[in-house]
């Protein structure tokens, strides 16, 4: 039996279980006839933001490929202020999956049920972009006439046309590989640069970025200092430090971004930076208005995080640090980067979620070893390339 992309050894012997008691739906789902016409599709990615814009070229080709189609977009509910700024989409499905949804209580029975439901809109083709059996199940429950997605996460037996998921290439190009797949239209080519910028903010949330900007000199620097997990957190007196080096040696304007939750680590980079002055933008700021001040930097200093990819969409120059997660298969796609990391003999783990004992409690040696001054050269070389 081929082997399942888990990397969880008790977790890939539970879904290969589940796996073995669904084969039967694959032996009886029969040949589906490709040739005939597709008037509705659904989408569907209810993963976290950076998941999502990911597969914003996939969303593209999807519509270039059924043209007349209904294209219909299955997320979650934090991503919905996002999915609305997608062109191409007919509407939104907003769905929360438990082990996707971290504080919002979302439980299995209503999902399940709101699965069934989607049955009403009669879909001709269903796409899941996440390679999960529970995802899976999903687009099995709406009846839809196909269903494409990938079988190494479990649950291919759910889908009428299952492949192969690469691990080592871009989220980006499995997605548009699967749309090609799925339309039998060719994909051109590996993960490139977004059409920048990808996503329209609307005019309330221009606004608002407008005034938490004011009229901030540039170069306008942004440092999300959040990591999203503890696994791929940076030193924060080492954000300070590449901000206040901006600001002394470039007299760049430093804007902090961040959720609520981030609030403490803001608050220790901004005490850390002494007398540099500060924008705050991190006051709980929609995913739109979020995407307009980012919209307006001249370089984003993050982690592997949602705000890298959505400043990547948003068309801003990006300094990305990157520790246990593999830059081929999560790298921001803004037109100008710089990625940095350090090699060293177990990096990349690709060990996000669970790392390993050794990488707990403290700041993993692959993060460690990126020093300031690399990321303050990388910074000064992206504000310095001509506009």
């Amino acid at each position: 039996m081929p082997r399942l992309q888990i990397y969880h050894p008790r977790e890939r012997a539970l879904v290969a279980l589940a796996d073995a008691s669904i084969a039967p739906l694959g032996w009886m789902r029969g040949r589906v006839a490709d040739a005939a016409p597709v008037q509705r599709v659904l989408l569907l990615r209810l993963e976290r933001i950076g998941d999502l814009l990911m597969v914003l070229g996939a969303l593209r080709d999807a519509r270039a490929a059924w043209p007349d189609a209904e294209i219909d977009l299955a997320v979650g509910s934090w991503n919905a202020p996002l999915a609305r700024l997608i062109p191409g989409l007919s509407r939104l499905q907003v769905a929360d999956a438990p082990w996707l949804a971290r504080e919002s209580g979302a439980s299995w029975r209503p999902l399940l049920s709101q699965a069934r439901s989607w049955r009403a809109r009669r879909y001709d083709l269903v796409i899941n972009f996440e390679p999960d059996i529970r995802s899976n199940l999903l687009a099995w429950l709406t009846g839809a006439r196909r269903r494409v997605g990938y079988w190494t996460g479990g649950g291919g037996a759910f889908l009428t046309d299952a492949t192969t998921y690469a691990p080592m290439s871009h989220v980006s190009e499995n997605a548009r590989q699967l749309v090609a797949r799925a339309s039998g239209r060719m994909a051109t080519g590996p993960a490139t640069p977004l059409e920048t910028p990808a996503l329209a903010p609307p005019a309330d949330a221009v606004a608002r970025a407008t005034a938490i900007l004011g009229g901030a000199a540039r170069p306008i620097v942004g440092i999300h200092a959040s990591g999203g997990r503890v696994s791929k957190q940076w030193h924060l007196d080492r954000f300070a430090a590449v901000g206040r080096r901006l600001a002394q040696e470039r007299r760049a304007t430093i804007v902090l971004t961040g959720s609520p939750a981030d609030r403490p680590m803001v608050e220790a980079v901004r005490h850390a930076m002494g007398a540099v002055p500060v924008v705050d933008a991190a006051s709980g700021l929609d995913l739109p208005s979020l995407a307009a001040v980012l919209a307006r930097l001249d370089v984003l200093v993050t982690g592997d995080t949602g705000p890298m990819h959505l400043a990547s969409a948003m068309g801003t120059p990006v300094v990305a640090l990157f520790g246990p997660s593999h830059v081929e298969r999560y790298g921001p796609l803004a037109p100008r980067q710089r990625i940095l990391r350090v090699d060293i003999h177990c990096s990349p783990c690709g060990r996000v979620r669970l790392p390993p004992e050794r990488c707990r409690g403290h700041v993993p040696d692959c993060m460690d070893g990126i020093q300031v001054d690399p990321v303050v050269r990388a910074a000064i070389e992206l504000l310095d390339l001509p506009t």
